[in-house]
């Protein structure tokens, strides 16, 4: 949406710049990527300050920038004539992607949940892509900036936006959702993450629930029936939530769960389940629907791609997040066969020595890894290989949580424990406590460390699993392997 400073100033309630008729086409918390015509936003953060970089990002095309009021007058005066001063920049960058939500009014879908919010992001975005033009938030843009950033996106072409909300503390959620004001809100699952900040698992669903709390009248919940956490939170919308799950009491429901050899499961979805919910509910009345699907619903059987079970209840939240856009599960078999893992999320690499690399080294917490634990060993393999980095912000709780997940490494048979990191420790302390033979137990101060170990460990029919939380870095693992991806390459040409 192209708006010009006077629209922006009064949607700040402040001074305009000179040149009040320039457009904006597009918007910047960084200098160093800014494009010509954007507005920039001097976002303080820990380490650099936004305000010391005003002058640079004018002189690199920005047509204008947003500045603390307490800060305006250092600069030059032909500077100033290029500012909008307010009393804080983040508030008016969340302030000013707030607007664009209202003024283009379409249908949001907001995501949030302990794990999996990132791939279900992008698998309802895709699905809905079969009938509408959609937006969706880039990478994890999750968070008091990442949103605003991405509603200001929205253009009068997008027909729906859908946006990931991220936390680490109670009320972020609230914030978000204010800003966003979905028409469906997603709750994928509650688990223990962010245990530095929470005292226990109830208080994260409490921070999660959040997003339901704030949904407007006749807006929609998509929850997961299998969480009896999440299942709860529908007692806030008795007449407007939609499951989904395994479980009897969901909507939208899988049956006959069949592994795949690639990694992926086949599943049923039965129509009996969803048929008491409308299809199209969100919309009668409020959007225009592309109607191109029967009338009912059906029996369908599904065949997804992406590796684990846990991906299975991703996919259904998807589904039903489309049920009340009126898109039947019947119409979208095609498009969850074609949906494809996000970068470092379950991403499979067939290697040139013929090992398979299972790169999920975006984040982990103790569910989600045991959950790809699993899903790994599920693959025929010579060796199973696990290469671990450290779960962070789990708190007090951190070592046993570390420990539990590395007694899980060797119940599932592992033949092989790499860990990287002081954090990582822990897991070789549980695997061996398990009975896992000491000489199967690596432990490596770096990443760069354990890609050289393991580029000459690695073999024909090896798979081996990459996970660690974003801190770590464990994707410096694979400069080290890439003289086997490379030739890879050239093996397929």
């Amino acid at each position: 949406m192209i708006l010009t400073l006077h629209e922006i100033a009064r949607a700040l309630g402040v001074a305009a710049p000179s040149s009040p008729d320039a457009p904006v086409t597009g918007y910047s918390i960084d200098s160093r990527t800014l494009q010509r015509g954007d507005l920039f936003f001097a976002i303080r953060g820990d380490r650099l300050d936004g305000h010391e970089f005003v002058a640079r990002a004018l002189d690199s095309g920005a047509v204008a920038a947003v500045v603390d009021a307490a800060r305006a007058a250092k600069y030059s005066e032909s500077v100033q004539q290029k500012l909008f001063a307010v009393p804080n920049v983040v508030a008016a960058l969340q302030e000013l992607g707030a607007y664009v939500r209202r003024r283009w009014g379409g249908p949001v879908v907001a995501i949030t949940g302990s794990a999996g919010k990132t791939t279900t992001k992008q698998a309802i975005a895709a699905l809905l892509s079969t009938r509408f033009r959609v937006l969706q938030s880039e990478g994890n843009l999750n968070n008091h900036l990442g949103l605003p950033l991405s509603l200001l996106r929205l253009s009068p072409e997008s027909e729906a936006g859908v946006f990931e909300l991220g936390m680490s503390a109670p009320g972020e959620i609230r914030l978000l959702a204010n800003l966003a004001r979905p028409d469906i809100g997603v709750v994928t699952n509650v688990s223990a993450v962010h245990l530095e900040f929470f005292p226990d698992r109830d208080a994260i669903a409490r921070a999660k629930h959040e997003l339901i709390e704030t949904l407007d009248s006749g807006a929609w919940a998509v929850l997961n029936a299998d969480d009896p956490r999440v299942w709860k939170f529908g007692e806030h919308l008795p007449d407007r939530t939609l499951y989904f799950g395994t479980s009897e009491r969901s909507h939208i429901r899988a049956l006959q769960l069949q592994p795949l050899p690639t990694g992926g499961f086949s599943f049923t979805v039965p129509a009996k389940a969803f048929a008491q919910v409308p299809p199209g509910a969100l919309r009668a009345g409020r959007f225009r629907v592309k109607r191109a699907e029967p009338e009912r619903p059906s029996d369908v059987r599904f065949e997804l791609p992406l590796l684990g079970r846990h991906n299975v209840l991703n996919v259904l939240a998807a589904l039903g997040v489309c049920y009340t856009f009126g898109i039947l599960p019947q119409v979208l078999r095609e498009a969850v066969a074609s949906l494809r893992p996000g970068t470092m999320r379950g991403e499979m690499v067939r290697l040139a020595n013929g090992a398979l690399a299972i790169n999920d080294c975006y984040n982990s917490n103790p569910e989600a890894l045991e959950t790809m634990l699993a899903a790994v060993t599920s693959l025929p393999a010579r060796r199973h290989i696990a290469v671990l980095g450290g779960m962070m912000e789990l708190g007090g709780a951190s070592e046993e949580l570390h420990h539990g997940c590395g007694r899980r490494v060797a119940e599932l048979r592992f033949d092989v424990l790499l860990t990287v990191g002081d954090h990582a420790k822990a897991f070789a302390e549980g695997a061996r406590s398990a009975g896992m033979a000491p000489a199967s137990l690596h432990h490596f101060d770096s990443p760069e460390e354990a890609g050289s170990y393991l580029r000459e460990l690695l073999d024909d029919g090896d798979v081996v699993l990459l996970k660690a939380s974003r801190s770590v870095h464990l994707e410096k693992i694979w400069p080290e392997l890439e003289p086997l991806k490379a030739a890879a390459a050239r093996q397929r040409r």
